[in-house]
């Protein structure tokens, strides 16, 4: 079935497809002729960027050349089994605190309204353990979740939205001193004040092509500015409910924990522990690729955060100060690429680090400033690369 499209949104896709015309050469998915890549020195020989057990893939931002990660080489991880459906007989019940429960085809879905969004996002879990490879940004189509919400007609008294993938496994429920084996669904759910925003969609395209088994086929959840966890993959339930939700993944094993207050130590009854969900995205910067051209260097490398704007990438080299980099222009949810030229530099090894500023003041935190941070998920801290130079 032909997807439709309001003539604002047609509007709306001419006009970005023209910003991505409009790139940067950098940006474009070639380096120029004579452009060489320099490596990084503390790249582990170890590291896999796509096992071979099919369980996820990490994206190998040495060889990050563009705006849009390309379907084949797009990150996934998954928790439970990667189920196969058949797109025909999959349906999407909405169901709960709703006037008129629904079931949803795919060939419903593509009936609607559709709308494009770039996005991009990372795992919550992506740190310089994973090499920063737990991130893309693709193009993604769909309808936005508002719309079907308005189709099913929201109860009074709802107050929680629920999305269940198809996805399964069983986990262990801890109550006092039982454990229960439990078989469930993966699941996530966000408020429904955040449901009925304009961002959230349930998509069933990812760069103008149908989604793979590996992204959620036949339709996932995408969640703009929120760590990956939240976008639910190979979406089949849609529950409303007044009561908040405590499944596996959102009340118990995606939690991030920290100390404010006094010393930060456990003895120092001054100090508090703190728990808070695994939501949206914090401001993060990573370096990705350097290069060398003739006499000059080009680091290159994105930025992610919640959409808030952006007021200043920088990259310091060793000891020295802090340096302007030119940001690509993108859209609000997209990751905004970045590249600092490197000029003069001197034979031998070099530390580089980057850090970003929003419109808020806020700044990239370093390592020591997430200290009191105990658990490892929402790692956001400055990364130093290390290369060396001929």
């Amino acid at each position: 079935m032909a997807t439709q499209l309001t003539r604002r949104e047609t509007l709306t896709r001419g006009a970005a497809a023209a910003m991505l015309l409009a790139l940067p050469e950098w940006a474009l998915p070639a380096l120029a002729q004579g452009e060489v890549d320099v490596a990084f020195t503390d790249y582990p020989d170890t590291f896999v960027a796509s096992p071979a057990n099919g369980e996820r893939r990490f994206l190998d931002l040495r060889k990050l050349d563009g705006l849009i990660t390309p379907n084949d080489r797009f990150f996934f991880i998954q928790h439970y089994n990667r189920p196969e459906l058949d797109a025909a007989a999959h349906r999407i019940k909405v169901t709960g605190m709703v006037k008129k429960p629904l079931e949803l085809s795919l060939a419903d879905l593509k009936a609607m309204p559709a709308t494009d969004i770039v996005n991009g996002y990372e795992c919550s879990g992506n740190s310089p353990r994973a090499m920063q490879g737990l991130s893309s940004n693709g193009r993604f189509t769909g309808v936005r979740l508002r719309e079907v919400l308005k189709r099913a007609g929201v109860g009074d008294a709802a107050r929680e939205v629920v999305f269940f993938g198809a996805d399964r496994g069983k986990e262990d429920v801890v109550f006092r001193q039982q454990t229960f084996k439990i078989e469930q669904q993966f699941a996530r759910s966000i408020t429904l004040e955040n449901a009925q925003k304009p961002e959230p969609m349930l998509v069933y395209a990812l760069n103008g092509q149908p989604l793979t088994r590996d992204s959620g086929f036949p339709v996932r959840l995408v969640m703009p500015g929120w760590y990956g966890v939240a976008n639910v993959k190979w979406l089949s339930e849609i529950h409303l409910q007044e009561d908040r939700f405590l499944g596996n993944y959102q009340a118990r094993w995606y939690r991030t924990v920290r100390t404010v207050g006094g010393t930060g130590t456990e003895t120092d009854p001054e100090t508090q522990w703190v728990e808070t969900e695994v939501t949206r995205l914090n401001l993060k910067s990573v370096i990705a690729r350097v290069t060398k051209m003739g006499g000059a260097h080009s680091v290159r490398g994105w930025v992610l955060n919640d959409g808030t704007p952006l007021r200043s990438v920088e990259v310091k080299v060793d000891d020295g100060p802090w340096k302007s980099a030119a940001i690509e222009p993108a859209e609000k949810h997209s990751w905004k690429l970045f590249t600092y030229t490197w000029e003069g530099a001197t034979p031998g090894e070099h530390t580089l680090i980057s850090r970003v500023t929003d419109v808020n003041g806020q700044v990239q935190p370093t390592v020591a400033e997430l200290s009191r941070k105990k658990s490892f998920l929402e790692d956001n801290s400055q990364m130093p690369r290390k290369v060396m130079i001929a």
